[in-house]
């Protein structure tokens, strides 16, 4: 299902509903280009707000579409990241203001959509969880995503939630950092976009010149270092001792054997 943009004055909020939880595979991949498509063609000039429905954000990649896949041809797995990379390269680089309303919960790839963001507002709700859960999971962060992490979190937060997995509450994650501001349900999305629309409309191409100058290092960075550890990743993605973590974790959550 195509995402949905409704405008709020100068604001384009997109609210993902590829599925019930946002759980992210190539359905979701090519949705988030449709819509940002769209925001391009008929919204150009307009600040973006990004949103999920319910509890929830993100649930982070399709567990059932991905972990067969990782199980299976390394050139797969290396051609499937490509097109995982370019979503939120996408996002990261997009040159407006963009504002994550992290509606619920947003864990794992999840979680990375909104960190991509210029700024994160997320629901003051204890029962919302975020966490970056790959590597307990057998899941290689990518070295992309590590550098746009410490660029969004700064190197110590990016480093310790990537490496040791664990989960947040929302008040947890802005005393990090992870978040800038936290706002009740009722009152997050108007939140995010007074903060989306607090570049004035004059104002928008030095926003997007400015934004560029701020990312200069990352994006060398991910050319120059990520971009080549990243041509590791399939392997390691799909290594004997990920794919016995990936069935772990499945039988875990599922409660039966994998069948792959």
């Amino acid at each position: 299902m195509s995402w949905t943009i409704e405008r709020r004055g100068r604001v384009a909020v997109v609210t993902m509903t590829t599925n019930p939880v946002n759980a992210q595979n190539r359905a979701f991949f090519a949705d988030l280009h449709d819509a940002f498509d769209r925001l391009e063609r008929d919204h150009a000039d307009s600040p973006v707000v990004l949103t999920g429905t319910g509890s929830r954000f993100s649930a982070g990649l399709d567990l059932g579409e991905h972990f067969p896949l990782f199980a299976g041809d390394t050139a797969a797995v290396a051609s499937w990241f490509q097109e995982y990379r370019a979503t939120n390269m996408r996002l990261f680089t997009y040159p407006r203001p963009t504002v994550a309303a992290v509606n619920g919960h947003a864990f794992a790839g999840g979680l990375i959509t909104a960190a991509v963001c210029d700024h994160r507002v997320a629901v003051d709700d204890e029962s919302a969880r975020f966490g970056l859960n790959e590597v307990p999971i057998g899941i290689p962060m990518p070295a992309v995503y590590v550098r746009m992490l410490a660029y969004a979190w700064g190197e110590p937060v990016a480093a310790r939630t990537c490496l040791r997995g664990e989960i947040f509450t929302p008040r947890q994650a802005h005393e990090l950092g992870m978040v800038q501001e936290l706002a009740s349900a009722e009152e997050l999305l108007e939140r995010a976009v007074a903060v989306a629309g607090e570049t004035p409309e004059d104002s928008i191409e030095p926003y997007a010149f400015t934004k560029r100058a701020c990312q200069a290092a990352a994006l060398r960075d991910i050319a120059e270092l990520s971009d080549p550890l990243d041509k590791e990743l399939a392997a390691v993605m799909s290594s004997e001792g990920a794919r016995h973590a990936h069935r772990r974790y499945w039988q875990q959550l599922k409660g039966r054997p994998a069948d792959w």
